[in-house]
Parts: structure tokens; sequence; C-alpha cells
């Protein structure tokens, strides 16, 4: 693609990767309550989930999987589902902070969390399926210009991540004892929320 166009694209990404989703939340909630570096696992596994729909669009199978209908309404109201769980999980728990900010790794781990959230909201591969077909410039070759904007909506979106989980986590850092179940409630609460939105949202 051109010059002109890539840049255009550039300026779409952006702006469509910072109005926050159910990912952010998880990543937001994580940082809060454990720290900088679960939060970071969380975007490391969203990255993968990322990864893995850009690689369908790029093979020309989100037609397919946005014609299966309930099947993908069944897999995105068990994100919402899960979403929910953990924020619930989150709200009930007691326990401190590490001095540190470092982990307390749940069940299955933050990475494994991020990458759950991010394959089950098939809103985002329907839209990459609509969105990247703008910028395709015919005559140019299809694979390398999917790779390019693949690639290039991960690094923004691992940016904006990284930031929020860096942002978060710092808070979290300077709560005193007395703070922590208030965040733990605050922190359950973006999950749920997060949940919420994912079960009522509706890919188009």
């Amino acid at each position: 693609m051109s010059l002109e166009l890539y840049a255009t694209y550039v300026v779409a990404c952006i702006v469509i990767i910072l109005v926050p989703g159910p990912t952010v939340t998880l990543i937001i909630a994580n940082s809060i309550r454990h720290g900088s570096r679960a939060g970071l696992a969380n975007v490391a596994g969203t990255q993968a989930g990322l990864a893995i729909m850009i690689a369908i669009v790029g093979i020309g199978l989100n037609t397919l999987i946005a014609g299966m209908g309930h099947w993908f309404e069944w897999v995105r109201l068990l994100g919402a589902a899960y979403l929910i769980w953990m924020g619930v999980q989150m709200f009930r728990a007691k326990g401190a902070l590490n001095p540190d900010g470092s982990a307390k790794k749940p069940r299955g781990g933050f990475f494994l969390q991020g990458f759950l959230v991010a394959v089950s909201n098939p809103k985002t591969l329907v839209f990459f399926g609509a969105f990247f077909p703008q910028f395709i410039a015919p005559q140019g070759n299809y694979t390398l210009q999917i790779v390019v904007m693949g690639l290039t909506a991960m690094i923004f979106a691992a940016m904006s991540d990284s930031t929020y989980a860096l942002a978060a986590g710092r808070a979290g850092r300077i709560l005193s004892a007395s703070r922590v179940r208030l965040m733990s409630r605050i922190s359950g609460s973006f999950l749920i929320g997060g949940g919420l939105w994912l079960a009522f949202s509706k890919a188009k």
C-alpha cells in the first residue's frame, strides 16, 4: 500500500484502539489488585489472542465464522461469564498486595486470562474482517498488507494496554493495607462491568 494509505490506517487504528473494551477492564483490574506484572501478562495473552484473530482474517475465514451465528453467540456469552466470575472472585477476595507489586497467579495464570478474554470477543474478528479491506490496495500483495496492518494494530494495542497496566499497577503499589479490600472490590467491579458489556454487546 502507499505511504498515504498506511498513514490513514495508522490514524484510524490508534483512534479505535484507544476506545476501552473488556480486555482493558481485565488489565486494569488485575494491575490494581496484583501489580503491573499481572497486567503485562494479561497484555501478552491478549496479544496472542489478537494475533489469532488477525491470522483468521488474513486467511479469509472471517466470513465463514461470522456466518456461524449462534455458535459465536455462545463463545461471546462464555467469555462474558468468565469475566463476571473473575470479578465476583476478586470482589470477595481477602489478603494484601505484595510490597513489590508482584503478581499472585490465579488458577490458569494471567496470560491465559488475557488470551481467553481476547478470543471470546468475536466482535473483534468481525470488526477486523470489515476494517482491513478498507485499506487494502488491490494492486498490492494481499498477504503482506494483512501482515503489516496486523502487526501495526498489535503494536499500538500493546503500547496502549501496557500503559494501562503500568499506570494501574503503580496506583496499586501505593495503597495502604486498609485500602486493599476496597481496591479489590473496585477491581472486581471493573471485571463484572466488562463481562456485562461483552454479554450485551452484539457482533454486527
